[in-house]
């Protein structure tokens, strides 16, 4: 599962990232939150070529909406979809066909069940670099005539590094793949599959932090600083969460 994620590299950064000629200016988030807005990249169908990679940034709600939602209050809120059943959900089915994206982002937190306690970790690269999770994105139509563009990110099982902190993992779209992961055209969804793997194990570092992060009014890089971790902690077996259904 992923529910809150970090995205701290300057757009600078971001934009060698993702081959991109230009990319707008934004503050550094240290606690991105389900309904806020999200920054994805995808393939720029309208003008392709015109930028070295022909791909196109913007921002999308973090909370999928189908197209065919007649009221999105009456949804579940789909910020995470599940990469093994993605392109058979009725929610997923076309974005994963023809609007496939990337999020970029500096790393992602989790909780870990101990007890009747919840010890949030920041999971972040090794490498302290910038990367991407593979992601889904749906324009939106309101009643009201609006165009709402919304995005979910997709998960896989968690690798072995990750499974004493929960039994999810957002999917890592390895850099040299992002073309074929954004190439909806070229490559349907069954072609795409292979990347919808766990991340290596020697990607990710958790590192434990303190429960500020777990309200989104907390947005200080202080959230990232290290506490101790309790001893049990790492003894503590993942619990599922009903989000992992999507």
């Amino acid at each position: 599962m992923c529910g809150r994620f970090t995205l701290i590299s300057p757009a600078s950064k971001i934009g060698e990232l993702l081959s991109l000629a230009e990319i707008g200016a934004f503050p550094p988030r240290y606690n991105i939150a389900p309904t806020q807005p999200i920054l994805v990249a995808m393939a720029d169908g309208e003008r392709h070529g015109g930028n070295e990679s022909g791909r196109r940034a913007l921002l999308a709600r973090w909370g999928l909406i189908p197209a065919w939602a007649k009221d999105p209050r009456e949804l579940p809120l789909l910020f995470n979809a599940r990469s093994e059943t993605a392109a058979e959900k009725a929610a997923f089915r076309g974005a994963m066909r023809y609007r496939r994206c990337l999020v970029p982002a500096d790393g992602f937190y989790e909780w870990q069940v101990q007890g009747k306690r919840r010890q949030p970790f920041l999971l972040r690269p090794r490498s302290r670099e910038p990367f991407c999770f593979a992601g889904l994105m749906e324009t939106y139509l309101a009643a009201d005539g609006s165009e709402i563009d919304t995005a979910a990110i997709l998960t896989t099982a968690a690798n072995e590094t990750l499974l004493p902190i929960h039994q999810r993992m957002p999917v890592v779209v390895p850099q040299g793949a992002y073309q074929r992961w954004l190439d909806c055209r070229g490559y349907a969804p069954a072609e795409v599959a292979d990347l919808m793997a766990s991340a290596p194990e020697d990607f990710f570092e958790a590192i434990p932090i303190s429960d500020k992060v777990n309200s989104v009014a907390n947005v200080s890089p202080d959230l990232q600083d290290p506490v101790p971790l309790a001893p049990q902690a790492a003894n503590t077996a993942p619990a599922p969460s009903q989000l992992d259904l999507f």
